[in-house]
């Protein structure tokens, strides 16, 4: 057999492909840093939307961060929102077009700090969206600055002695908060930096795409992730910081996994 001529499927025995790009995946060369998270999720997110066959029907909010691209990168439709508003942006969308499935996709200087009370209120509503939260502890696209994510002692371009408590207050748990609220019913925090962590992210957010179909309300995937440009690591050095420091504060794991809250239970007579 000529070398010279070989083609993919030559190469490729039938059964022997482990991989493959997902066709929702457009062949855009994508912005981000070497090593940085967003990749390996936007692709996740191809590969499941495909697998439900839900192409058609899928609308994403990218608001303003890293991820505001993102409509370059997945074939679905796309509407772009103000920074910190892609709850609001999708709480409108999903009421219009109830047959549709909304999904936003959130950096945590984005959800956390610029769009905490839309997060907190859309959640607390219980609208029936998807929420993916990137939560690399920093302003990446901005520079580096602290975000309410940011561990304590943590050097940024504005904390460059390290988050000071008397100073920058306290890292944000939102997450924890957002798994209280009675309109979620799905919340977990998940991470992409082995290959085991990527199965079980996509394991989590496949069911919570699939809990939005079933109209149970707001399912909250929060992914650790690392910004090795922002942090002034290689990449290499950037997993392992997160393994040795943001882990024991952000672990890993569903922190509610059931259905809303009952209304009765709120009603006046309780």
């Amino acid at each position: 057999m000529d070398t010279n001529k070989l083609t993919q499927q030559d190469i490729i025995r039938q059964g022997e492909q482990v991989y493959k790009k997902p066709e929702l995946l457009l062949n855009n060369t994508m912005h981000y840093c070497p090593g940085c998270s967003h990749g390996v999720v936007h692709r996740l997110i191809a590969e499941i939307i495909g697998e439900l066959g839900i192409q058609e029907k899928t609308i994403g909010v990218s608001p303003v961060g890293c991820s505001v691209f993102a409509y370059k990168y997945i074939d679905i439709d796309w509407q772009e929102a103000a920074h910190g508003r892609a709850p609001a942006v999708a709480t409108g969308i999903s009421r219009v077009n109830p047959d549709k499935f909304v999904f936003t996709y959130q950096g945590d200087g984005d959800l956390a700090s610029i769009g905490a009370a839309e997060i907190m209120h859309a959640c607390n509503r219980g609208e029936n969206i998807a929420v993916i939260f990137i939560n690399n502890a920093i302003y990446g696209m901005t520079g580096g600055q602290m975000a309410p994510t940011t561990l304590l002692g943590q050097v940024t371009a504005t904390t460059p002695k390290g988050r000071n408590v008397e100073r920058n207050g306290y890292p944000l748990k939102i997450t924890e908060l957002i798994a209280q609220l009675p309109g979620t019913s799905y919340v977990t925090r998940q991470s992409v930096e082995t290959a085991m962590a990527v199965r079980k992210c996509k394991t989590a957010i496949k069911k919570a795409f699939k809990n939005v179909l079933a109209k149970k309300g707001t399912s909250f995937v929060e992914v650790v992730s690392t910004c090795n440009s922002g942090w002034k690591m290689n990449p290499v050095k950037a997993n392992k910081w997160m393994e040795e420091n943001m882990f024991p504060f952000y672990p890993v794991g569903d922190l509610k996994d059931g259905e809303k809250a009952d209304p009765s239970l709120y009603s006046k007579k309780n």
